[in-house]
């Protein structure tokens, strides 16, 4: 018999609300099989099966499909609406959703939109009847809430209703018809996705049932705005930056050495919300499921990796980038989603802050509020111990091929707001979704949601995943060295280190935003304690290994002046607290690391014995040139120096690690000329060479929200120290303030570079703003002609 496949694993979804949900219990019924069952399990009563069928009257004749009715030929006394209109440019403002570059309209559920039929006659209340037809995915069923009949004046039997509405000041139907103006309200918990549209009419001659028309199709998304939406959050400022941004900031490089880079979000780019939809189609996800929060990010997070499923993004950390785009060279998310649309097969390459970067732009275009979080010195924790171990020889040598949980430098992730009925009460708010891929969940690579809250108090016992993201944000450094025998005792236990200046972009005010207090009781008080407590015994071994090492001798580490080419100088200052005289041997190791905690092995190490008088500090340091670690480095690589030893007179043993950012320099974008909306504008892009060595090659990559851009741009040779200075013209597709990313590729040793520019774009000529947000045709450049860039020294 074959094995079951894991995506069916019903464990892999919430199978029932533990609070009220204000609804009838569904009726009983045979248990579900197959992939489908899990979907029915959702939420109690979260789909139209769950409920009391109503408007039969209203069904489609047998044998009809719903959303593809052929023309019906008119008779004479039937109501045939001449036109429909769905929507108007004040329900996108009304429902936050003008930026969407598409030409249907989208709306938000639980709040009304406009629907216009012109009528050949007045429509007459007591004579006459009407039904809006809804239609949700390629198999609509009205038992599961995706074909939907609203009979006017009424409520289906899924929540959406249509009321007559005043005629607008001023507003004339075309062609001298009678207008007919109607709200359709989408409640709360409604399915999200494209929706087709159709309405059916009844006069005492019979019935008549429009065709459906593209054209009037449009698109409903979670509402954050709504009370009774589970996504809803409280109207400030907050809502601008989750949910509005279309760009941002994602922070990287070490605790000590925090850095960051613009991303083009792009939710509301051309093309983007048909991905994002798509990516849900992908993953097979029943239409009547996609009102549920819980279950959208969870897909989505299984979705962006594409292991188990072909999904959005291929992850790659070997370094080698030949078959497709290095991670570091991807300026925002819009070019890989039209991509993964475009061509249906996974991009190449992501890693962690792309993965979260394509995060945020799905789940804010679907309409969730989501921030991208950073956290330094993230524990990767593979054997579920809920620990951090490392391990040392019998000389306090690192055994790396021991240490498999690994300390990444930064990992990136994702925040999503929402509420949590699947749990008991207390969780809702900020829930963890991960779609790097580090270990399953459910047998699936996929992470979350996990309530930041169950984090914070070491509740790993609560979905989904929370043992993991505990791991990574507050577990203990735990130092082992092996004994004589073979056998490894715990030397040195070390608190805090995990989980340091968790970032994110704060709203409104543009600067880093610490949230470190949101996932973490405060170190070593009574709380922070108790949580580590809870969830370690939780964990995969017990926790019993004493308390954090103590001694009379303490050890800080600690780096100068970190820049890209220069030389570099650490140092480990030891501090005698006691009352006697004591000599320490130290040994430092330093080795380069990737960001992943994946170090290589050690090209310099020194030993040294140094006496330390009491009360006195004895200051011991390591000077490296470019030329020695240069050759070791990689992009998004760290120097990671280790200084271990031990008191000679006591046999106290000190461990401590410091991973060292060199600093770059960023791209200086200046507009050469003034925006408008239509029209090329040219961009210069200054950056200097900080090594002493030649770059063999660079290619620039630019991306923004609304602003059609160049393609990738192949430099030359950058000598040593050299100022390079290139013109680039983007187009404007919007009016407004808009936001310009830029990345420079370079090679390893150097890494990549960015920069950021934000201007206003003013309206065309003719008073065009700009609304579809598709690219004008760029100029064919002349034979002869020099394409755009020049350098100079």
């Amino acid at each position: 018999m074959p094995d079951a496949d894991p995506r069916l694993d019903p464990g892999r979804w919430a199978a029932a609300s533990l609070r009220p949900s204000g609804r009838a219990p569904p009726p009983s019924a045979p248990r579900p099989r197959g992939g489908r069952g899990l979907w029915r399990r959702l939420g109690g009563g979260c789909c139209g099966c769950c409920r009391r069928r109503g408007g039969d009257d209203w069904d489609p004749p047998p044998g009809e499909v719903p959303g593809r009715r052929p023309p019906q030929p008119l008779r004479p006394g039937l109501l045939a609406p001449q036109a429909l209109v769905v929507g108007s440019p004040a329900n996108r403002l009304a429902h936050h959703t003008a930026a969407f570059a598409c030409p249907r309209l989208v709306v938000r559920r639980g709040q009304p939109f406009g629907l216009r039929l012109l009528l050949p006659r007045p429509f007459e209340p007591d004579e006459d009847g009407l039904c809006v037809e809804l239609t949700l995915g390629s198999a609509p069923q009205v038992a599961k809430g995706t074909h939907v009949l609203i009979p006017l004046g009424e409520r289906s039997p899924t929540g959406w209703t249509a009321e007559v509405v005043e005629e607008e000041e001023g507003a004339e139907p075309p062609g001298g018809g009678h207008a007919l103006h109607l709200a359709l309200t989408a409640p709360p918990d409604a399915p999200i996705g494209r929706y087709s549209l159709s309405v059916k009419t009844r006069t005492a001659a019979g019935e008549y049932a429009a065709p459906f028309d593209q054209s009037n199709d449009f698109y409903l998304l979670f509402n954050p705005w709504c009370p009774e939406d589970q996504v809803y959050m409280e109207p400030t400022s907050d809502l601008s930056e989750y949910v509005l941004n279309e760009s941002g900031r994602i922070f990287y490089g070490t605790e000590e050495q925090i850095a960051e880079r613009a991303w083009n979000y792009g939710q509301f780019d051309a093309g983007v919300l048909e991905a994002c939809l798509y990516i849900l189609d992908r993953r097979g996800m029943p239409h009547s499921a996609r009102g549920d929060p819980v279950m959208v990010s969870r897909v989505v997070s299984a979705m962006v990796n594409s292991l188990d499923d072909n999904g959005v993004l291929v992850g790659n950390w070997t370094g080698d980038y030949a078959q497709g785009t290095n991670p570091s060279a991807w300026a925002g998310s819009v070019a890989i989603l039209r991509a993964f649309h475009g061509t249906g097969a996974p991009v190449r390459y992501g890693q962690c802050w792309v993965f979260a970067g394509v995060m945020t732009t799905v789940l804010r275009c679907l309409g969730l509020p989501t921030r991208t979080v950073t956290n330094y010195n993230s524990a990767h924790d593979t054997d579920v111990s809920l620990t951090t171990d490392i391990y040392f020889d019998e000389n306090m040598r690192p055994l790396e091929r021991l240490n498999t949980d690994s300390v990444w430098n930064f990992h990136v992730w994702n925040d999503c707001w929402m509420k949590r009925p699947d749990l008991p009460d207390g969780y809702d708010g900020w829930q963890v979704v991960d779609a790097t891929p580090q270990e399953t969940s459910s047998g699936l690579f996929c992470c979350g949601p996990c309530s930041v809250t169950a984090v914070k108090n070491g509740e790993v016992f609560l979905k989904y995943d929370t043992p993991f993201v505990f791991a990574e944000v507050n577990s203990d450094k735990v130092y082992w060295q092996r004994q004589p025998g073979g056998a490894f005792a715990v030397v040195h236990v070390e608190e805090g280190a995990i989980g340091r200046r968790i970032s994110t972009l704060g709203a409104g005010s543009g600067a880093r935003l610490d949230i470190t207090d949101q996932y973490k009781h405060p170190e070593g008080s009574e709380e922070e304690r108790r949580a580590v407590s809870t969830a370690t015994s939780h964990g995969s071994r017990p926790r019993n290994r004493g308390s954090p090492s103590s001694g009379e001798v303490t050890v800080t580490v600690g780096a100068g002046p970190a820049v890209a080419g220069a030389e570099l100088e650490l140092r480990a200052v030891a501090k005698n607290q006691g009352a006697e005289p004591r000599t320490l041997r130290l040994r430092f190791s330093l080795a380069a690391v990737r960001y992943t905690g994946v170090s290589g092995a050690p090209f310099r190490q020194e030993q040294h014995r140094r006496p330390v008088p009491p009360g006195q500090e004895e200051t011991v340091t390591m000077t490296v040139t470019y030329a020695e670690y240069g050759p070791h480095l990689g992009e998004q690589d760290a120097l990671k120096l280790t200084v271990s030893g031990a008191v000679e007179e006591t046999g106290q043993v000190v461990a401590k690690e410091l991973r060292v950012r060199l600093h770059v320099p960023e791209l200086t974008l200046t507009l050469l000329a003034p925006a408008v909306v239509g029209q090329e504008t040219p961009v210069q892009v200054v950056f200097q060479n900080p090594l002493p060595e030649a770059l063999p090659g660079a290619s620039l990559r630019m991306e923004g929200a609304a602003i059609s851009c160049p393609k990738p741009f192949q430099m030359g040779s950058v000598g040593a120290g050299q100022t390079v200075r290139l013109r680039q013209s983007v187009t404007p597709l919007r009016a407004g303030r808009l936001r310009l990313v830029a990345v420079l590729e370079s090679p390893p040793r150097l890494g990549p570079l960015h920069g950021a520019l934000q201007f206003d774009a003013a309206p065309a000529p003719d008073g065009a703003t700009g609304s579809t947000g598709r690219a004008p045709r760029r100029r064919a450049r002349a034979r002869g002609e020099p394409p755009a860039g020049s350098t100079g020294g």
